[in-house]
Order: structure tokens, then C-alpha cells, then sequence
């Protein structure tokens, strides 16, 4: 499937280009406007069942197609057609995934020294790309990289230099800081030709990449006392928002909301969470879940109704009833031999007269 993830990748960096969804809606902004091209690279040194090298792109979360240093590209299926009547892109990907191969190789080496590690098994990754606001024009730009599942090193575009959160990764800060030229490539391709290949993808992929799926959405309590959660699973892309309100207006006590997740079929779920405790039983009938799909006008509305409501709970057994009749059945267990017993003994002093 073209939504699926990277299936031969390590975890990626902690992606922090997601957007504040409340600050979005606070701001009158629509998410739908914002579209992204990421690409994500990966060096492993010290595993020999997996590739040392492995790549891949995304449009506005969707993969392109994957590199890795074993067997080379793959492209996912829709997008063949694009790379067959653009090879020089796929040219272009070859390269610059055979030159990050070799530098991460060498970059392993270095911080291996500067953190004072031995060889073992380390990871360096990068994810960098751009984002488009096509109603703005707005062009964001952004290199990241992690060491061994950590902050590494970001790059500055206004500053055109690199930040670090390490004191062992200063010497390779000031290093990359020197090479001028080298920044200035980033720069160019962040700013311009990112953007450029992004909007080119756009208009290839419109007919799959803009096509919304709606989810089903369903109220889930585990017991009569705990939150009630609104649940929306199936959607597609994840862009999806999802609140509670009362009396038309959206709440924010007593609201827990949850992150987007995916499944295992590419799409998306999300749910949000209400506290009873906030919300008196006459009050029920003012409270509903709304759901919103980027792309997508109409909300889907989920009335706070009990008889709506999804649970696996069952009534536990009456402990009172329960331990009586456990006390019956012992009690059976015990008189019924003595009884016997009793019985025998009778019979046997009878014989004896």
C-alpha cells in the first residue's frame, strides 16, 4: 500500500514539525494548506542482519518509495509513473542516498571518538525537508539530526548555522559551521528546490494524495465510572481534529484529547476523552463529540447519549449470593460424610446386639 511506513527502518527522529492543533484553531488556520516533503535517512553500524543504510521520502506523510544500501530503490506503486517520465529524479535520489551512505559511515566514526564509545552497535539519523503553505506561500525549511536516539544537531536557515543540545558535538558544530559552501547548498535546496520537487508531486499525486476517508466514530467506557472516549478509527490522511462540546461550544475541562495513531492498514485513529465527573446525567443531552477531516466540510457529530455507548463492562456477581452458596456447597462436602459415617456406624452396633 502506498500509506504504508518505511517497513525497513529503524524509528525515525522525534518529528517536532507537527503543528499545536489548538493553536491552529485558536488562529483560524486550516491545516489543509500546509504540505510537506520529508525525507529520512538512517546509518546503523554494528548490525549485520540489516541494511547499514536506509532512506526514504514522504509527501504530506505519504511515501514515495525507499533506498537502501542493499538492493538500491524501490518505488511505491503509484508513484512509477512519475519517476518513468522523470528518471533524472530518481537519479538524483541515487546520488545523494550513495553520498549520505558514505558520510554518515564517516560521521559514526567521529562521534564514536567525541562521545568516547566503543564500536558496538550506533545510529545516525536525519530528516530534513520542507513545508509549502500553498495560500501563503510560506516556505519552512529544516535539517535535523540524532545520535543513538538523541538530539544531535539542527540547522539554523536564518543564521545558517548549526545548534546542538551536546557538549561532545561542539567540535563537529564548529567543523560544519566552516563549511560555507556546504551550508549554502543546504540552504538553496531547503528553500527552493525542496519546494520545487514538492510541488510537482502535488500536482502528479492529487488524485491519491488529497483523498479523504472518513472514520467510523463510536463512545468506548470501560466502567460506569470511568471518562467516556469518543473514538474515530479508519480515517485518512492525519489531519483529522476531534473535540467535545457543550451547548455548541467546544470545552476544554475535563477533556483529555489523545494523539493521532496509526493503523495497521495506513489510515488513522484519534480519541478524546470526557470525565463524568464534569457532567451531571440531566446535563448529558448537552454534550456531544465532533469530529473534523482536513478537506472535509461537513464535522461528524456524535451525540453524549447512554445507550450509544460501547463497553465490555459485565455486573459482577452478588458476593453476598456467591459466598452463601459457597458456604451451602461446603457445608454439603463436610455433613455428607459424617453423615454417612454416622450411618455405618449405627448399622454396625445394631449387628452386634
Amino acid at each position: 500500500s502506498v500509506r504504508q511506513g518505511l517497513h525497513s527502518w529503524p524509528p525515525p527522529i522525534t518529528q517536532r514539525t507537527q503543528p499545536l492543533r489548538c493553536l491552529v484553531r485558536v488562529m483560524g488556520l486550516r491545516e489543509d494548506l500546509k504540505h510537506s516533503l520529508k525525507f529520512f535517512s538512517t546509518e546503523t553500524s554494528g548490525v549485520q542482519s540489516i541494511p547499514e543504510f536506509v532512506a526514504g521520502a514522504l509527501v504530506d506523510e505519504v511515501q514515495i518509495g525507499d533506498f537502501n544500501s542493499v538492493r538500491g530503490a524501490e518505488l511505491k506503486k503509484d508513484w512509477i509513473k512519475f519517476f518513468e517520465d522523470h528518471p533524472q529524479h530518481l537519479e538524483w535520489y541515487s546520488l545523494q542516498s550513495n553520498d549520505s551512505h558514505h558520510f554518515f559511515k564517516a560521521t559514526i566514526k567521529t562521534l564514536r571518538q567525541r562521545f568516547n564509545q566503543t564500536e558496538g552497535v550506533h545510529i545516525i539519523q536525519r530528516m530534513n525537508g520542507c513545508e509549502w503553505n500553498n495560500e501563503t506561500g510560506e516556505i519552512n525549511g529544516f535539517n535535523l539530526y540524532s545520535y543513538d536516539g538523541e538530539d544531535l544537531l539542527a540547522l539554523d536557515l536564518q543564521t545558517l548555522t548549526w545548534i546542538t543540545p551536546k557538549p561532545q558535538a561542539v567540535l563537529t558544530k564548529l567543523r560544519w559551521d566552516a563549511q560555507k559552501t556546504r551550508l549554502e547548498l543546504n540552504k538553496n535546496f531547503l528553500g527552493y528546490r525542496c519546494p520545487e520537487f514538492l510541488k510537482e508531486y502535488l500536482q502528479y499525486g492529487r488524485s491519491f494524495l488529497q483523498t479523504a476517508v472518513l472514520p467510523s466514530v463510536s463512545l468506548l467506557q470501560k466502567t460506569p465510572s470511568s471518562p467516556i472516549s469518543c473514538h474515530a478509527t479508519g480515517f485518512y490522511p492525519d489531519r483529522g481534529l476531534m473535540f467535545w462540546r457543550k451547548d455548541g461550544e467546544e470545552i476544554h475541562e475535563g477533556v483529555d484529547p489523545g494523539e493521532i495513531l496509526p493503523n495497521n492498514d495506513g489510515t488513522f485513529q484519534l480519541s478524546v476523552d470526557l470525565k463524568l465527573s464534569s457532567v451531571t446525567p440531566e446535563d448529558w443531552q448537552r454534550y456531544d463529540c465532533v469530529f473534523q477531516l482536513s478537506g472535509v466540510n461537513e464535522d461528524i457529530i456524535t451525540k453524549l447519549d447512554k445507550t450509544a455507548i460501547r463497553t465490555n463492562w459485565k455486573k459482577p456477581t452478588d458476593m453476598g449470593t456467591f459466598i452463601a452458596a459457597a458456604v451451602i456447597v461446603l457445608a454439603f462436602t463436610i455433613i455428607t460424610p459424617v453423615t454417612f459415617l454416622t450411618y455405618i456406624n449405627k448399622k454396625c452396633e445394631k449387628s452386634k446386639v
